[in-house]
């Protein structure tokens, strides 16, 4: 595998789907790093020193230096570790182009839906979030048929920046999905993403990192907890 694991340092918190995609670029490159787990109510010093913007994880502390925010960092590894594994961006510039914009429409649309479906006070909200979240897989399976050409991954015969982008959210998926009894990756109705979740699932560089479902159930359910009690008390 490339690199000393006292080189490279993760700064994450297990839980976090943003801390999992950085996880899940490492293992995929072969890149040994030493992971620290975080307690985000008592933030370490290293944690408010190497990200003083946002106080948030993930955070690669390379060489010394940091780098924060998921997609940058998966950027930073690719040119980072060039030589290591498989590249996760395209080498071809407008493919490059078009991996940027799936990812950052899985962020911006994707992300943002889901959370309101899964995390908003109210059932209208909800409801809203569960719409928004559903039109984007839609247009997510549509870009898959285009992006892969028949292949399995959104990097064609490997996976690569945007699997690792979409990959970050699959154990929270699953975990809801265990939760509500409802599948968000419908295979009637979204054949391709149903069967991407399973392939990137079945890879051993994915399986090494992917948090257990159980312990996220857990997590969730005493999170929608907190969520009635607070709602209950300002009502």
């Amino acid at each position: 595998m490339a690199g000393a694991a006292d080189d490279v340092k993760l700064l994450g918190m297990w839980a976090s789907p943003y801390v999992l995609r950085v996880r899940l670029a490492l293992s995929i490159k072969g890149i040994r790093y030493e992971y620290a787990e975080e307690d985000l109510r008592h933030k370490s010093e290293l944690l408010l020193r190497s990200n003083p913007v946002h106080n948030k994880v993930p955070v690669l502390i390379h060489g010394g230096k940091p780098v924060c925010e998921s997609l940058v960092i998966l950027q930073y590894i690719d040119e980072a570790f060039g030589g290591a594994g498989p590249a996760l961006l395209p080498a071809d510039p407008h493919e490059r182009a078009v991996a940027r914009f799936w990812a950052a429409f899985i962020e911006d649309t994707l992300v943002k839906a889901m959370n309101q479906a899964s995390w908003s006070k109210t059932e209208g909200e909800k409801v809203e979030g569960n719409k928004q979240a559903t039109a984007a897989l839609r247009t997510l399976e549509v870009a898959l048929r285009d992006v892969s050409m028949g292949k399995p991954f959104f990097g064609g015969d490997s996976a690569g920046y945007v699997d690792i982008v979409l990959g970050g959210l699959l154990a929270g998926v699953r975990a809801m999905e265990a939760i509500l009894g409802v599948k968000a990756f419908e295979p009637e109705t979204m054949p391709l993403l149903a069967a991407w979740a399973d392939n990137f699932g079945a890879l051993d560089a994915v399986a090494a990192v992917m948090p257990d479902v159980g312990r996220l159930v857990e997590l969730f359910v005493m999170m929608h907890a907190q969520i009635a009690t607070e709602a209950a008390t300002t009502n």
